[in-house]
């Protein structure tokens, strides 16, 4: 786990409410606080599917709305002429790109055993904060899933032209 201080945060909401860097996430949770909190969860609603739609992958494929999917509404609770006062958003990775980043370094831990891939995306008022974190089915003593999330999620803050400072 490691917290990434993001330098240039006007840049950063951008990419991340705007552009599409962040579509290959889902989201868990949000928290947003403007003139009021707004709180999101990102787990699909059951009761608001049929029988077919809850079982087709196609229409359901994972448990939590995709960040492509939601962060429209989320763009409409921030934008204004006033920045919010805090906001955290929990992110998953899409875990189709799980079996990628294990492949990246010298692990036995499978897909399977990792739960999510998780970032989780916090502001204060002031500073704007990346934390990564790693959940995983069951306790694993290979702590090598952690290291090759953070050295992820650095590299594709790099491609996507994100300044960070390591904290």
């Amino acid at each position: 786990m490691i917290a990434l201080k993001i330098t240039n945060i006007k840049q950063f909401m951008g990419k991340f409410l705007a552009g599409e860097a962040f579509d290959t996430f889902l989201l868990e949770e949000a928290s947003i606080s403007t003139y009021n909190t707004f709180t999101i969860d990102g787990r699909q609603n059951r009761s608001f599917y049929t029988l077919e739609e809850w079982d087709d992958k196609e229409i359901r494929p994972y448990e939590f709305t995709t960040w492509q999917k939601i962060k429209p509404i989320c763009f409409d609770l921030i934008k204004g002429k006033r920045t919010p006062t805090a906001f955290h958003f929990v992110l998953h990775l899409i875990p189709d790109y799980t079996t990628s980043i294990l492949q990246q370094g010298d692990t036995n831990v499978t897909a399977d055993q990792v739960k999510a891939f998780v970032l989780n995306v916090k502001y204060d008022g002031t500073v704007l904060t990346l934390i990564t974190g790693t959940a995983f089915h069951t306790f694993l003593m290979d702590k090598t899933p952690d290291a090759l999330w953070d050295k992820a999620v650095m590299q594709f803050l790099t491609k996507q032209q994100i300044s960070y400072d390591l904290e």
